[in-house]
Formats: C-alpha cells, sequence, structure tokens
C-alpha cells in the first residue's frame, strides 16, 4: 500500500500483513522544489517493482537526510538497532581486518518503506549478494565526468566501452548516476573479488588508451578535469554503488535510472539523461526494468 503523500498526518499502513508507521509526511526534504517526505516514500513505493530486485540479498548502505538534503547527512551501513523483527539483516566482514558489519537486507516492500521512513534517500548496494560476499555477480564501471566534460563525454565512453567489450562477448546495460555521470553494468558469473576489481581495471585502461584525449583511469583528481574518470575501483569489494531506481540527494530529486543506447545516442544536452521520480516511473512504464537481464 502507498502512502498519502498529500497527507500531514503519521499513517500506518498495511504492507504484506505487516504494519508499517510512516510519520513526518509533509515534511520538505528537497527545499529547492518543495518535494516532501510523502512524496518520497509514494515514489519508492511505485518503483518498488522495478527496484526491488536490485536490492534482493544485497547488504544495504542507507544515506540519510532526516533534516533535508540541504542538510548534512549521513551513511547508515550498521542496521540499527531499533527495527522491526521482520526486517532482515546480514552479519559479513566488511573489511580485511575481519571486522563484521551487520547489514541490512532490503528486499522486500515493507522493509524498502520501512527504511525509507528514515529519510533514507539513498540506497547503496555492492555488487555481490549476502548469501556468497567472496564473489561479485556484477561488473561495474562508473563513468564520472570532470568539467567541464558533462555526461555527454561520458555517452562517447560508453559505446566505446560497449563495442570493446562485446568483442569479448559481454554485453553492457546503462544507467544514469542521478547526478553527472553514467554505470554500466555486465553480468558476470561468481568472479573472485579481486579478479572482478582486476577485470574492470583492465577495461579501464584498455579504454584509456583508445581514447587517451577523453578517459583517465588514475585516481588524482587534477588529471580529471575535460576528462571521464573510469572509476575500475567501484569493483573493490568494501565499495558499494547507488542502487538503480535510487533517488539521489541533490537539491533536486533525482534517479539513477536505467536507460536504453539509443536514448543515450539521441541525447542532445545533458538534461536529456536527468530523471526526477515521474520521469524515472515513465521510464519503467514504457522500457520495463532494462537492467532486468542482471
Amino acid at each position: 500500500m502507498s502512502p498519502d503523500p498529500r497527507s500531514s498526518a503519521a499513517q500506518t499502513v498495511e504492507i504484506d500483513g505487516r504494519k508499517v508507521k510512516l510519520t513526518n509526511l509533509d515534511k520538505v526534504l528537497f527545499p529547492e522544489t518543495g518535494f516532501t517526505k510523502g512524496e518520497v516514500l509514494d515514489y519508492y513505493a511505485r518503483i518498488a517493482p522495478a527496484m526491488l530486485p536490485h536490492l534482493a540479498d544485497r547488504p544495504a548502505t542507507l544515506i540519510r537526510h532526516p533534516d533535508g538534503v540541504d542538510a548534512a547527512g549521513f551513511f547508515a551501513k550498521h542496521a540499527p538497532a531499533h527495527r522491526p523483527d521482520w526486517v532482515r539483516t546480514a552479519s559479513i566482514a566488511a573489511t580485511s581486518s575481519g571486522k563484521h558489519v551487520e547489514y541490512l537486507l532490503i528486499d522486500d516492500l515493507s522493509s524498502l518503506m520501512w527504511a525509507a521512513n528514515l529519510a533514507a534517500i539513498e540506497f547503496h548496494v555492492p555488487q555481490w549478494h549476502a548469501a556468497d560476499p567472496a564473489h561479485h555477480d556484477l561488473l561495474v564501471l562508473d563513468l564520472d565526468p570532470g568539467a567541464p566534460a558533462t555526461v555527454l563525454d561520458c555517452v562517447t565512453v560508453a559505446f566505446a566501452a560497449r563495442e570493446l567489450l562485446a568483442s569479448h562477448g559481454m554485453e553492457l546495460i546503462a544507467k544514469t548516476s542521478g547526478g553527472k555521470g553514467l554505470h554500466l553494468y555486465a553480468p558476470l558469473s561468481r568472479v573472485p573479488a579481486a579478479q572482478a576489481r582486476e577485470l574492470a581495471r583492465t577495461i579501464a585502461l584498455g579504454l584509456e588508451a583508445r581514447l587517451p584525449e577523453l578517459v583517465v583511469s588514475n585516481m588524482a583528481k587534477r588529471e580529471r578535469p575535460g576528462k571521464v574518470f573510469l572509476d575500475w575501483s567501484q569493483n573493490t569489494h568494501a565499495k558499494t554503488t547507488v542502487a538503480p531506481y535510487s533517488l539521489r540527494a541533490r537539491p533536486r530529486p533525482t534517479v539513477s535510472t536505467p536507460v536504453t543506447w539509443e536514448q543515450l545516442a539521441a541525447a542532445g544536452v545533458p538534461e536529456d539523461l536527468v530523471f526526477g521520480p515521474p520521469a524515472a516511473l515513465a521510464q519503467v512504464a514504457e522500457h520495463g526494468d532494462l537492467l532486468s537481464a542482471l
């Protein structure tokens, strides 16, 4: 059940037989546009059928903004101690030190709505599942433009990456980052974490050699202006990437949205690849989940 975003009162909704209390629905979380917490919850309720498969069994890190996106938010990696007993968690070694973290597993609508009610604007997940942390099932190439480069330069790099990986039998699928860049995904089959990271680094170096005037794989920020930084380190075991269909904590509400290659090719200005919540929902209504193959 979706909350009524027009209501200012707290609501208790029943989802999958569970009662979820939703509070402060009229609180503005995006001051530039007046987008409220109720509208955030309503968006996540509507996008859930497409989003949940990409969250399921992946340890979730939340970025929470209880005072709105204009105030400092915080990463929430540890599952809150005060949580419903039906919210699943997984204890996983987060670093090479072996220290374990009790992560949230957001794998159903009630858990998604409960988390969003904590003013979790963004949901981030790793490239592996809680059931098999040692192996990656996703490869992600994070394309981040350094001004004056834009997402249109990322599109050029994306097509070069698509051609390169196609020659090795790998198919890429694209989504916007919800910020300035693009994320390119390819499925993997139980690849050890270190090998997945090295594969991404090899691809980055290959694209840098093909497009030296446009692509940089070095993490030094001084090398990024006017180029597209290909962040291969997103495939490191401990790192996460914003989940498909997640909102981003920007001045205006934007969504990390899967896109077609035709949409990328047709983009004439960066704004063509900016999706707010209504546009992201319309994208799913028209195309379905473009990342369903993952």
